[in-house]
């Protein structure tokens, strides 16, 4: 029988801001232990969009599978954490498909159309609300992960629905996890004008318009949204990880608070919006093979 010695791979030392083009997954397994202060990112929703790349999560066939997959590289996550980091958890839901195996246009929004959708999960009924957000934290909290507040994102020029059996939805998820019982957190940085006029500690209800960037996709993170998160987490000069980086809002974050990003996605395209954006010389990006 052959025998074959296996080594991890090689890591890439973090000393400035960098930008990965590649799966998540494989590229956090080149990132150094311990070696980032704070994660903020939002994964992509399973079942909403087809982003047409090999590899992609959010189409997998089962909602177990996709649960499965995210606990795997959020494990990985985990481990290029500092011990007293923390993590910024944004994901959307969803309702089942009853197995039609496509979404029609919304009259209001017609970029909700797809060709291809997951069949309903096993114990759902058609029109039944996923739950996805809670079923990812509770697998996260089962995995290891502290779940330490679960922030509403109230969204005033939310995308209106052509609904008329129950409320057009108006907020997501913003889940915040630690790695250990106690971490960094400064709540001074983030403190908000109660209605007495004083300062007081951050309410868990956040109060954020969407903001669209134009040329990018649908799913720009709003940059007042991440703001907190990486004040209230992290000092000037830290690292601060997206291994779904889309357009790259939270390195324009990190970049104008005096922040160090690290940023990783697998779409090409996405990665060019990112370059431009960011100002980011292209022989600069690292491109990882799975």
């Amino acid at each position: 029988m052959r025998q074959e010695h296996i080594f991890p791979p090689e890591k890439f030392p973090l000393t400035e801001s960098i930008l990965f083009e590649g799966d998540a997954f494989h590229v956090l397994q080149r990132i150094p232990s311990e070696s980032v202060q704070c994660v903020v990112t939002s994964p992509p929703y399973w079942g909403l969009r087809d982003y047409g790349i090999e590899g992609q999560i959010g189409l997998e066939p089962t909602l177990p599978q996709f649960l499965n997959r995210l606990v795997a590289i959020f494990a990985e996550i985990k481990r290029v954490l500092k011990s007293d980091g923390l993590l910024w958890l944004n994901i959307g839901d969803g309702y089942t498909s009853g197995n039609r195996g496509y979404r029609a246009p919304d009259k209001k929004n017609p970029a909700r159309a797809m060709n291809v959708r997951p069949d309903t999960p096993e114990g759902l009924k058609p029109k039944d609300l996923l739950g996805i957000p809670w079923r990812l934290a509770f697998a996260l909290q089962e995995d290891g992960w502290y779940l330490r507040s679960d922030i509403v994102w109230h969204k005033p020029n939310a995308m209106p629905e052509s609904v008329a059996d129950r409320p057009t939805r108006a907020h997501e998820y913003l889940f915040m996890f630690s790695k250990s019982e106690r971490y960094y957190y400064d709540r001074e940085a983030i403190r908000e004008i109660g209605g007495n006029g004083k300062p007081r500690n951050r309410r868990s209800v956040w109060d954020i318009n969407t903001q669209a960037f134009p040329g990018a996709h649908f799913a720009t993170f709003p940059p007042a949204l991440i703001e907190p998160c990486i004040l209230a987490s992290t000092k000037p000069n830290d690292f601060v990880l997206d291994p779904f980086f889309g357009s790259g809002t939270v390195g324009l974050v990190c970049l104008s608070h005096g922040r160090r990003y690290v940023g990783i996605e697998l779409h090409s395209e996405y990665v060019r919006m990112a370059v431009q954006r960011l100002g980011i010389f292209e022989p600069s990006v690292i491109k990882v093979a799975a």
